[in-house]
């Protein structure tokens, strides 16, 4: 009789230990659907992402020495015109040469303000595929999904403000001061370089810098996630990723 009542009580035990297993699986089942973001969540966490970086960095390069000061996207020389200034310098023309770069690079933060609202229409026309393959993607997923989408836009945007704005700040004037100093060197080979093409394409290529960092930023540091859904959502995506 003991003994039979001995193995009830085991029986027993074991269905209460799992019964309490898959009661805990089912818990931690339920608690990762609850932090699983859904597909809205991660719809509008993205595009709240990109918002937030494709703004900061269009106003940050607008600024004054938005470009100029900044290492990772100021203009120089065309590469086919690098002889260009080496040869002004040594004739003692350096500013001259200076000229020509702040002018660029003022023309270049006249324009990035106009890439705002080519992003913000990009960012409309995502699909929620586009959206999940950015948010589990590289570092960089959301910067070459821009640079494949708006970077037709961007050119024809910026082509004529960067037109206007090199005239503006007289970097034309200087630039064909400097061609034209430059190709009265005998022996030289002349140049005739397309400077606002130059400008427009150096100017997005920066532009495409900047986003590159912002984006990072949002992947990698909590602090740059301004929301609490840009907290559970990119919290989410750096869990999957691992």
């Amino acid at each position: 009789m003991i003994k039979r009542i001995s193995k009830i009580l085991t029986l027993s035990f074991y269905v209460v230990l799992s019964s309490c297993a898959s009661v805990s699986q089912i818990a931690d089942s339920m608690a990762q659907s609850l932090l699983a973001p859904s597909s809205t969540e991660i719809n509008s966490a993205l595009k709240e992402a990109l918002e937030q970086a494709t703004g900061i960095s269009s106003e940050r390069l607008n600024l004054k020495d938005g470009y100029l000061t900044n290492l990772d996207v100021k203009i120089l020389f065309p590469p086919e015109a690098k002889q260009i200034e080496s040869t002004l310098r040594s004739l003692g023309l350096g500013s001259m040469v200076d000229q020509v770069i702040v002018s660029v690079n003022r023309a270049a933060e006249d324009a990035a303000i106009e890439a705002k609202p080519i992003f913000e229409s990009a960012i409309k026309q995502m699909s929620i595929q586009d959206v999940k393959t950015i948010l589990l993607g590289e570092k960089n997923a959301a910067t070459q999904y821009f640079s494949k989408t708006t970077s037709d836009s961007l050119t024809q945007k910026f082509s004529p403000v960067i037109d206007r704005s090199l005239k503006k700040v007289d970097a034309t004037k200087y630039w064909e001061d400097a061609t034209t100093r430059y190709n009265k060197v005998p022996f030289v080979k002349k140049v005739n370089t397309d400077l606002t093409g130059y400008v427009t394409q150096k100017a997005i290529d920066g532009l495409f810098v900047e986003i590159a960092k912002e984006e990072l930023k949002i992947r990698e540091q909590v602090s740059s996630r301004k929301s609490a859904l840009l907290q559970k959502v990119f919290g989410f995506a750096e869990k999957e990723k691992k």
